[in-house]
């Protein structure tokens, strides 16, 4: 449930500091109830935080979702050489290749969100994308763009999921999930949550959150980040049983020529999107909400939230790059909506 502002509920005041942050850094002694934990995992920090009255059963059920994200990074993570999703881009222009059930169904999500999204989400934006190294300062020439470019295209990604397998339909096609993927993992860490029980909590994979019902009788109070002030707000929203997901150019990224080059690719392009400094979406599930982060970024603000208005359980808030703050209906603040209809 997203706890929108109202003449009555004034929207919330930006703040330096998220209250789902703030848990970590709040003693145990007051709150011997809360249990978690934050571990670097998947290329970012996981963190997991959940209320349980049983100390044991709380800390098994932290370790059971660490347990899990370390399942699913090895199935589809393209840095373990081993895993599932590696041997499909190598294999799979070759034939078909055993994907097993759960990767098959989120690589067909994931072709659905590119339908829906007319090729702005595209896990074969890993074609050209294989080629940035964001902590090595490289990204790929002009020359290696036009040689990839062709093979960023959704269309060439055969998902069978009679069979479980994936196939690509000629040579240099190459997928990420990194649009979907964090999503996924904290989704399926609150389902491992709920099946032990808990009520209360929040799962966060860099950019992405799902919160597991309220803060023990409040809404959870989530701050979305502002993209060129490390370490501050831009706003914060009250959430209860939501995911949200941001994604960013400020996540990795480095500067050369005073020009950002950043993680989230353009697929039409092979080159960072540009336009917008970040993109959040609040909705039921966070593969969803993840993969229309990434997708509304690409999209730019006006594509971006007139797509959003046609998904009715889900909103967005984009900040572009001049730094303006832009919202789906759902979530404009009561000023922005008085202003609009005395404009009228």
């Amino acid at each position: 449930m997203i706890q929108r502002g109202s003449k009555d509920k004034p929207w919330p005041v930006p703040t330096l500091v998220a209250a789902i942050l703030a848990l970590s850094l709040i003693s145990t002694s007051s709150l011997a109830e809360w249990f978690g934990d934050t571990r670097p995992m998947m290329g970012t920090e996981i963190s997991v935080y959940l209320w349980h009255d049983d100390p044991v059963a709380g800390n098994e059920a932290v370790e059971a979702v660490f347990a899990e994200v370390a399942r699913i990074n090895q199935l589809m993570s393209t840095y373990v050489e081993d895993s599932r999703i590696s041997e499909i881009n190598r294999e799979a222009a070759n034939g078909p290749v055993d994907a097993g059930p759960e990767l098959t169904q989120l690589i067909l999500r994931s072709l659905d969100v590119s339908r829906l999204t007319l090729g702005a989400f595209d896990i074969t934006y890993e074609s050209v994308g294989q080629h940035y190294d964001f902590r090595e300062h490289r990204r790929p020439d002009a020359a290696t763009i036009r040689m990839e470019l062709p093979h960023i295209d959704y269309r060439l990604v055969h998902a069978d999921p009679v069979n479980n397998t994936v196939s690509f339909a000629e040579q240099g096609v190459r997928i990420n999930l990194g649009g979907i993927a964090k999503g996924y993992t904290v989704e399926r860490a609150v389902e491992l949550l709920r099946e032990r029980g808990v009520r209360n909590g929040i799962v966060t994979a860099g950019g992405d959150s799902r919160l597991l019902g309220d803060r023990r009788g409040q809404p959870w109070m989530v701050g979305i980040r502002d993209p060129r002030k490390e370490g501050e707000v831009a706003i914060s929203i009250p959430l209860v049983n939501e995911a949200i997901s941001t994604s960013g150019d400020y996540e990795r990224y480095f500067e050369e020529d005073g020009k950002r080059y950043h993680h989230i690719i353009q697929p039409a392009t092979g080159e960072p999107a540009n336009g917008v400094h970040s993109a959040t979406i609040v909705g039921p599930d966070a593969v969803i909400t993840d993969a229309l982060s990434t997708s509304v970024f690409i999209m730019g603000v006006d594509k971006g939230l007139r797509l959003i208005a046609t998904l009715p359980d889900y909103e967005g808030i984009v900040i572009d790059a001049e730094g303006r703050l832009f919202y789906s209906d759902g979530l404009r603040p009561p000023d922005s909506a008085e202003a609009a209809d005395n404009s009228q």
